[in-house]
């Protein structure tokens, strides 16, 4: 496993970071708690130190796995963590006050929620799970962050970025208010290359590239044929003739590719640790199969330039979470 330095914080964490919304139990179906255990502690026995989670994982659910599992850890783990929306929309719709959504007060109780959900004295990183640019200049979420860190409750701060909308982050970026930043970067949306990452590169801010596998979709198992529980989060993301649209734009890339379907998850995780911005990608992974698989990517390293240049034609505009 390869390490990388998350922009200021200082943290070397590995590139191949642990997505922990699958574990949380509500939304991601067809895996244990004993499963999700396992594979957790087979990440971490393989070199991954950072775990993403979040309150609203299973309503702490997750949190709670991952920190039965870091605290069996021999190995440092940086865990980060996210407030929900206290109005619980995602994303964030333009309009709306913060003070319907992130709160000063609202902010603090999440925190220590998270605190003791995840057993720890301090968040390695908080972050607010959605943003919108016109909150920029509001006290609550600043003083919030600033007496996190103050207090020692939190080491950094950051926020996970609207679907589909890097430059939406751009002001607040620039502002060096935030250590990190958490995005949408796959071979399908490779939009936060414009804007984004040569901003967060100049003010030394981490990038969190989450989806790096679309959901499913850059995994080449996804046929017109998939069925998915109904309850289950990619039932609606891939509802109406979205498989079809998937299938197409797969097999156009892995025809373009020279390669099978299986291997397609492979060349989309090294895509993500190919720009120098990302610190890390953070796949979902609930199985030890998937584990094993993904933390392999490392030492495979960054995509030649060659398929980079393949991969810049399959850049595709699209929202499947409208």
């Amino acid at each position: 496993m390869k390490y990388r330095t998350l922009g200021k914080t200082g943290f070397s964490i590995s590139e191949i970071g642990y997505g922990a919304w699958g574990i949380g139990g509500t939304q991601w179906l067809g895996s244990t708690d004993n499963e999700s255990v396992r594979a957790l502690h087979r990440a971490i026995d393989l070199g991954i130190n950072y775990i993403d989670t979040a309150l609203a994982y299973g309503d702490g659910h997750s949190e709670k796995l991952v920190a039965k599992v870091a605290k069996e850890a021999k190995n440092r783990v940086y865990i980060a963590t996210k407030v929900p929306p206290k109005n619980m929309e995602w994303p964030a719709k333009p309009g709306i006050a913060i003070e319907m959504v992130f709160p000063y007060e609202y902010i603090m109780r999440c925190t220590e929620k998270s605190l003791k959900n995840l057993g720890v004295e301090t968040i390695d990183l908080q972050q607010l799970h959605v943003w919108n640019p016109q909150w920029f200049n509001s006290e609550d979420w600043r003083r919030a962050f600033e007496d996190l860190k103050s207090s020692g409750k939190v080491r950094a701060v950051g926020v996970s970025i609207n679907d589909h909308q890097p430059d939406s982050a751009l002001e607040l970026v620039g502002s060096g208010l935030v250590d990190t930043v958490q995005v949408i970067y796959n071979v399908f949306d490779q939009t936060p290359e414009k804007n984004l990452f040569p901003l967060c590169e100049k003010m030394k801010v981490g990038v969190l590239a989450r989806v790096p596998l679309d959901e499913g979709g850059l995994t080449g198992t996804i046929t017109e044929d998939t069925v998915f529980q109904p309850n289950e989060f990619r039932a609606d993301y891939f509802r109406g003739d979205r498989k079809k649209q998937i299938v197409e734009h797969v097999n156009a890339l892995v025809q373009d590719l020279g390669i099978t379907p299986d291997q397609l998850a492979e060349i989309a995780l090294r895509f993500t640790i190919s720009h120098p911005a990302v610190s890390a990608c953070i796949p979902g992974m609930r199985s030890v199969r998937n584990v094993e698989r993904n933390v392999a990517v490392s030492e495979k390293g960054p995509v030649d330039a060659f398929t980079l240049h393949i991969l810049r034609r399959h850049a595709w505009d699209r929202n499947f979470y409208d």
